[in-house]
C-alpha cells in the first residue's frame, strides 16, 4: 500500500513539476488520460531511480563527497531526462525539454518525495 502511495505522490509531483516548469509538459486531451500518463512516467522515474541510482551513487561516491552532496542535482535531472526519452519510446505524451527544465523538476519532485518520506518513513 506504502508503493501506491508513493507512486501517486511522484505522479502528483511530477504535476506540480509541469504546471511550474516550462519545459516539462504532458501532452493529452483530457485530465484523465493525463493522471494515468503521469502514474505511469511515475512508475518509469520510480524503476530507472531503484535501478540506476545506485550504480551512480557508487560509481561517484568521489563526486558526491567532493560537492556535498550537490552532484545529486544533477543526476536527479539525468535521471529526469532519461525517464522523459523511455516515456517517449514506449509513446507516453511526457516530455522533459533540456537540462535545465530537467534540473528544475527533478527539484520539485526531489523537495515533494523528501516531504513524503518525512511523513510516511523510509522503507
Amino acid at each position: 500500500m506504502k508503493i501506491i502511495l508513493k507512486v501517486l505522490i511522484v505522479a502528483g509531483a511530477l504535476w506540480v513539476s509541469t504546471q511550474l516548469v516550462d519545459g516539462i509538459t504532458v501532452n493529452t486531451g483530457s485530465a484523465a488520460k493525463q493522471a494515468g500518463t503521469l502514474i505511469a512516467v511515475a512508475l518509469i522515474f520510480g524503476l530507472v531511480n531503484a535501478v540506476l541510482k545506485p550504480i551512480i551513487k557508487t560509481i561517484g561516491c568521489a563526486f558526491y563527497v567532493l560537492t556535498l552532496g550537490l552532484f545529486a542535482l544533477v543526476v536527479n535531472a539525468a535521471l529526469l531526462l532519461l525517464t522523459s526519452w523511455v516515456a517517449d519510446k514506449v509513446d507516453l505524451p511526457f516530455h522533459v525539454d533540456g537540462f535545465v527544465a530537467a534540473f528544475w523538476g527533478a527539484l520539485i519532485v526531489g523537495v515533494i518525495s523528501w516531504v513524503l518520506n518525512m511523513i510516511l518513513g523510509d522503507d
